[in-house]
This record gives C-alpha cells, sequence and structure tokens, in this order.
C-alpha cells in the first residue's frame, strides 16, 4: 500500500478521526492543511441511505453555489438562431450545431459542461455514448437541456454545480479553492447540504444524511456535525 507523505501526515495531526467537527472547525482544519503548490479543490462528500441500485432512490440535482467554485468552466451550448446569439452574449466558450455535433464524433471534448437547446437534442442525442461515460450528455434534471440557454449559461459560470450518488450511495461534490475565505467555503457547504435534502427521494427510508465529510485535493478529510451541517444559513460562519 502506498505511504502518505509528510505534508498529509503533517495535515491530519490536528485531525481527529471519528470525531465529528462543527461546520466552520472543519472547513479551517482542511483548509490549514492544504499546503500544495496549486490551489487545492475543498470538496464535500455525502454518505446517504440510499440505496443507488434502485432507480426510485438515486439522487440528482443542482444548486448554485453563492461564492462559485473557484474553478474556470469552459461552456459549449447547442444551439442555432437566436438561441445561439443568447449563448454568446451569456459568454459560452463554444456554440454551435451540427459543426460541434460532428466536431465531437470525431473525438473532440475539451469542454467542461454542454448545454443544448431542446431543439437540438434530436442531434445531440447521437453523442449519447461519447458524452454519457464522461457526464457531459446535457440532461434536463441537470438544467442543462434549457429554452433559455443564455440563463443557463450565465449560472454554470456563477457556480452551479450538478451532484448525483455514485455506485456507493455517496455525493462529491466542490465547495471551492483553498484560496476561499473560511466563510465563504462553509456557505458553500450548507448550500450543498440544503439542496441534497430537497433532493430526497420518496423512496428513501430511515437515515438520509449518513455520513458528511470535507477533504481536499492532496490532504486528509474531516467529518462534519451532519445535524449543524443542515442548519447552516446564509452568510454563516
Amino acid at each position: 500500500m502506498p505511504t502518505k507523505g509528510k505534508r498529509y501526515k503533517v495535515a491530519a495531526k490536528p485531525i481527529e478521526a471519528e470525531r465529528q467537527y462543527d461546520p466552520s472547525d472543519a472547513v479551517r482544519l482542511i483548509k490549514a492543511g492544504a499546503k500544495a503548490k496549486f490551489d487545492e479543490t475543498i470538496e464535500i462528500a455525502v454518505r446517504l441511505g440510499v440505496d443507488p441500485k434502485d432507480q426510485d432512490q438515486q439522487v440528482r440535482s443542482t444548486v448554485v453555489l453563492p461564492n462559485g467554485s473557484g474553478r474556470k468552466v469552459r461552456v459549449l451550448v447547442f444551439a442555432r438562431g437566436d438561441k445561439a446569439k443568447e449563448a454568446e452574449a451569456a459568454g459560452a466558450d463554444y456554440v454551435g450545431a451540427e459543426d460541434l455535433v460532428e466536431r465531437i464524433q470525431g473525438g473532440w471534448t475539451d469542454f467542461d459542461v454542454a448545454i443544448a437547446a431542446p431543439d437540438m437534442m434530436s442531434q445531440v442525442g447521437k453523442l449519447g455514448r461519447i458524452l454519457g461515460p464522461r457526464g457531459l450528455m446535457p440532461n434536463p434534471k441537470a438544467g442543462t437541456v434549457a429554452p433559455d440557454v443564455g440563463r443557463a449559461v450565465k449560472e454554470v459560470k456563477a457556480g452551479k454545480i450538478e451532484f448525483r450518488t455514485d455506485k456507493a450511495g455517496f455525493i462529491h461534490a466542490p465547495i471551492g479553492k483553498a484560496s476561499f475565505e473560511e466563510s465563504a467555503l462553509v456557505e458553500n457547504l450548507g448550500a450543498i447540504v440544503d439542496a441534497i435534502v430537497k433532493a430526497r427521494p420518496s423512496a428513501a427510508k430511515g437515515v438520509y444524511l449518513k455520513k458528511i465529510a470535507v477533504t481536499s485535493t492532496m490532504g486528509p478529510s474531516a467529518l462534519v456535525d451532519v445535524t449543524k451541517a443542515q442548519t447552516i444559513s446564509s452568510g454563516a460562519a
């Protein structure tokens, strides 16, 4: 098994493995240990009391992070005519129709989010085998198949992210960068937890939020008190 590096061990030393920290304390510990030479991403991991194999218990939704994600997102939009002009005005990085479909069929996927006007889905559907496995396929549930493409682009650029359960019943999502203020990271954490709670499927029984942790790209994780994470108010520190 690979051994942990010196930087990791130093960052992990002040963290008690089984202790559930107040959200602000957990964020402070993880932020303090993020000492890599790049601006590490701070992430949240939430273990849910759902059966991910059951279609009725899968959790998938979106949330606009109040303070953004800190990530520069390359947005592609499938649109024609006025819709294409709206996307360009909103700051989309790539806008097109059949030309983009052909380019992607040729193997190009150098973008982070794909948005489609509804009338383009007959063409975009051809790309399911390429975009689906990469998590790039436009989807109405994620707000990436949208009649108002301009608004959709602005939301993504402002920090809108999609989250969904993985095969183990976890949700992983960014809450910002290590360079963010602690209060901004905590507020983003609260927004994601609130969105996950609102996305609870009716088929889910028992305890829904089982465990929450925060971590950094290169560092350890710290558990977060689940109850306190659900009571973070807007602008909380």
